[in-house]
């Protein structure tokens, strides 16, 4: 059973200890203590000389002297080194490890301790060597990750930033420190459960595998917040997905549509020679006909389905943006689609690939700048551009840091539906597939790039921003093959 604080107090009072004098005021008595029988004895030999008063007077003081000085010298030897090596200890307390013990020499009671005061403060040194070097290469790490870190104390106050948490937030470390998880939208990573993705604010497409863990500094417990982008993965597995079930789809539906349509066309070459009225027989040939012809539409449709199942991974050679961007773009003649140069280009690249990309890319473009919205002159569109009345679309490139980014640019009504934009299958127009611009991220990411979809700041119009790594596309490219 514990006791109780009164039972301590009273237990401190009656064992304490009685006040001891200072370790000098002790060692100083100690010395007069020894000094004293021998001038005693001195004084009374002396007395007993048949000497002068002066010379026994003398000789006296001259013993007190070296008396004096002889207990000096002891103070002098048993009081600095307590003191230096007192000094030394104080110094390792303050972090400070350059000072050491002296007369640090074996086979001496005060050398030996001498000896292993140095040999502490060495190790202690040692040690904050080290763990200044760990907690270097720490923060090093933690910079260089491509994942954003971030460290909240007890108020869920941010303490800690790196990086990636930088670029993902759009704000520099002075800017974010101190502020809340709700202030900076991670407030959903903090109560959520552990490793589950979720959906931050930062961007709609995205989805983030949290993980947290708890650790300790200054005895204060803080919270260390992980982010990692998984959202390709999902996709890859998703895609992965889709193909499967369009290679059973499709499976199915040619061994049907196959005699469907070989049966249609044999009835209506039976028909011909059967003798029919009139117009039983225009409506044999008219349903025969619809028969035949939406076999063959679905055939056509499904083949374009089984491209996302059949894409090969992209065979990589010199590629000169400039001339495939300018290609492109003259095939689009339905909008005017105006080329705005950017710096020479030349990468490693799918050339045939990227083509087939920015194709899909510029149709969607001129076909939602040819619709209503974008045929007539918006009143939020300032006057000088080139967006204000005409149905057009622009197209650039420039290097930014160490990514491509080519920007395709419309004046259309814009995206009214951007979470199913890479949707397979979902599409919005009476003629589409839905497969255009997920082949297209497809095709990017292949090339170890993204796309970015999103709605003008200024006026209507949708922006497609296509962004390829420049060290990925000079060769350090993963899962693309190169040609021999």
């Amino acid at each position: 059973m514990g006791s109780s604080p009164r039972a301590d107090n009273l237990s401190k009072r009656t064992f304490r200890k009685p006040a001891r004098a200072p370790f000098e005021r002790r060692v100083i008595r100690l010395v007069v203590l020894l000094a004293i029988p021998g001038l005693l004895g001195s004084v009374f030999l002396v007395w007993l000389l048949p000497w002068t008063l002066e010379s026994k007077l003398l000789l006296l003081g001259a013993e007190v002297l070296a008396c004096l000085l002889i207990g000096a010298a002891l103070h002098e030897h048993i009081i600095r080194p307590l003191q230096t090596l007192a000094n030394v200890v104080g110094a390792l307390r303050e972090e400070d490890y350059s000072f050491r013990a002296r007369l640090a020499v074996p086979n001496d009671a005060l050398g030996e301790l001498s000896l292993e005061v140095n040999a502490l403060a060495d190790l202690l040194a040692r040690h904050r060597t080290g763990v200044i070097e760990a907690t270097a290469l720490l923060q090093r790490v933690v910079e260089e990750v491509d994942i954003p870190i971030f460290s909240f104390d007890p108020a869920r106050k941010l303490r800690l930033v790196n990086s990636a948490g930088e670029k993902l937030t759009q704000q520099s470390s002075s800017e974010l420190l101190g502020k809340t998880a709700s202030e900076l939208g991670l407030e959903r990573a903090l109560t959520c459960e552990n490793e589950t993705p979720v959906r931050l604010r930062f961007s709609s497409e995205a989805r983030w595998l949290v993980r947290r863990s708890l650790f300790r500094q200054q005895g204060v417990p803080h919270t260390l917040l992980v982010l990692s982008d998984v959202s390709r993965a999902l996709r890859d597995e998703e895609l992965r997905a889709w193909q499967r079930l369009i290679r059973v789809i499709g499976h199915e539906l040619n061994n049907s549509l196959a005699p469907i349509k070989s049966i249609a066309g044999s009835l209506r070459a039976r028909l011909s020679e059967m003798s029919v009225d009139a117009e039983p027989r225009l409506d044999f040939e008219r349903g025969l006909g619809i028969i035949e012809s939406r076999a063959a539409s679905l055939n056509r449709f499904l083949q374009a389905y089984r491209q996302l199942a059949q894409m090969p991974p992209p065979v990589l050679r010199e590629c000169s943006i400039s001339p495939l961007v300018r290609r492109v773009a003259a095939l689009e003649t339905r909008a005017a689609i105006s080329v705005i140069p950017g710096p020479e280009v030349t990468l490693m690249a799918d050339g045939d690939q990227l083509e087939q990309m920015l194709i899909n890319l510029l149709r969607n473009a001129a076909e939602a700048a040819l619709q209503p919205a974008g045929s007539t002159c918006n009143q939020q569109e300032p006057a000088n551009t080139s967006f204000a009345c005409t149905p057009q679309v622009s197209l650039t490139w420039k290097l930014a840091e160490k990514d491509l980014l080519l920007t395709i640019e419309d004046n259309g009504p814009g995206l009214m539906n951007p979470g199913n934009a890479f949707v397979p299958f979902y599409t919005t127009k009476p003629q589409g597939s839905g497969i255009g611009l997920v082949l297209s991220r497809q095709i990017c990411e292949a090339h170890g790039g993204r796309i970015e979809l999103s709605n003008r700041l200024v006026g209507s119009g949708c922006v497609a921003k296509i962004i390829l790594p420049v060290r990925t596309l000079q060769g350090n490219h993963f899962g693309a093959r190169s040609q021999e």
